[in-house]
């Protein structure tokens, strides 16, 4: 497994991440012998938040006793003082540890700094003077408010959506962080799962060697391919590049990268999933969502309430129920020309 440095923490971590918000959707029993042969494999780098229901308990329950030897991220959505000591406090009892090696403020909107209104900085540092976390993060959706983090010169990491598809203006954000010393967490690395050439995608972000991408996994064909491409690190070739070119083609623009902040939705409209299912249905076995359960959730598009909560919490900008709207009509469409 290849180890790079975290930025200026002094901590070297595994290049590949694993990223366990999936794990959210699987057993126990499952969860932990995925975690266990990621890290028999070499995997260090562990990634969760407090917000991912049972992410954290499930890698405390498998990792606990190897603990020294892995490094953990995790994350929470805090308001002030309190509530960063308080999401701190439980991510320390569902992790079944005593310290966090990187504590990051999850997708605030705006940038803490020492002595501001809601002292959430303030928390962090007393928490790291304490011990209970060695390195203070932050992550983000906004291209604007990170490149703002990294500025400070406050935070040790930044985690960040980066793909083989990001713009040009994403990747400068990535070469700053490189020349400042910020380790680099990159989220969304298969675009929420619209890229399904991972072979391409792992090679594209090798070619960065500040990047952590943080995988994430839920079955263990999933883990065993990233362990093959680790094992056996592919280079990017031509038809990698094709492949590349053709999804940043198809995925142009502003598209839906299933984050899940738009949730819950009033009308139970499933946001994440309806409002890129095109795509999906282009890159997998588009018959699953033609059958009756699938036609019912997207008839609740329809119901929508326009009570604005998707648009306003999207951390991409994106008009959500006109992204439904324009998703609906094509389903519909598929549906008839099938």
């Amino acid at each position: 497994m290849k180890m790079i440095p975290f930025g200026r923490t002094g901590m070297t971590v595994s290049a590949t991440g694993f990223g366990a918000i999936p794990i959210q959707r699987i057993t126990a029993q499952e969860s932990t012998k995925i975690l266990r042969k990621a890290y028999y494999a070499g995997i260090t780098f562990f990634d969760t938040a407090r917000g991912y229901t049972d992410s954290e308990e499930k890698i405390g329950i498998a990792l606990s006793d190897v603990r020294k030897n892995i490094i953990i991220a995790t994350k929470a959505h805090p308001r002030n003082y309190e509530s960063v000591m308080e999401n701190l406090e439980t991510s320390l009892s569902m992790l079944k540890t005593d310290y966090i090696d990187v504590y990051q403020l999850h997708n605030p909107d705006y940038i803490p700094v020492p002595g501001d209104k809601d002292r959430m900085y303030d928390a962090m540092l007393d928490a790291k003077k304490a011990g209970k976390i060695r390195h203070i993060g932050i992550t983000n959706h906004r291209l604007d408010l990170a490149n703002e983090a990294v500025d400070t010169g406050l935070y040790e990491s930044l985690q960040f959506p980066v793909s083989c598809i990001s713009s040009e203006e994403d990747f400068k954000l990535v070469k700053k962080c490189g020349e400042k010393g910020v380790g680099f967490i990159a989220m969304k690395a298969l675009a929420g799962g619209l890229i399904t050439n991972a072979k391409a995608a792992f090679a594209y972000l090798r070619q960065y060697e500040n990047v952590v991408p943080i995988w994430g996994i839920q079955h263990m064909r999933e883990l065993d391919e990233f362990i093959a491409l680790e094992n056996d690190p592919p280079a990017l070739d031509g038809d990698m590049l094709a492949s590349i070119e053709k999804d940043r083609a198809e995925l142009s623009g502003s598209f839906c990268r299933g984050c899940g902040y738009c949730l819950p939705c009033p009308a139970e409209i499933p946001i994440p999933m309806a409002a890129r299912l095109s795509f999906m249905m282009g890159r997998s076995r588009y018959e699953q969502f033609l059958e009756d359960d699938w036609a019912a959730q997207m008839e609740r598009i329809n119901e929508c309430q326009q009570c604005g909560h998707c648009k306003a919490h999207c951390p991409y900008g994106l008009d959500a129920p006109e992204v439904l709207k324009d998703q609906y009509a094509k389903y519909i469409e598929f549906k008839r020309r099938v």
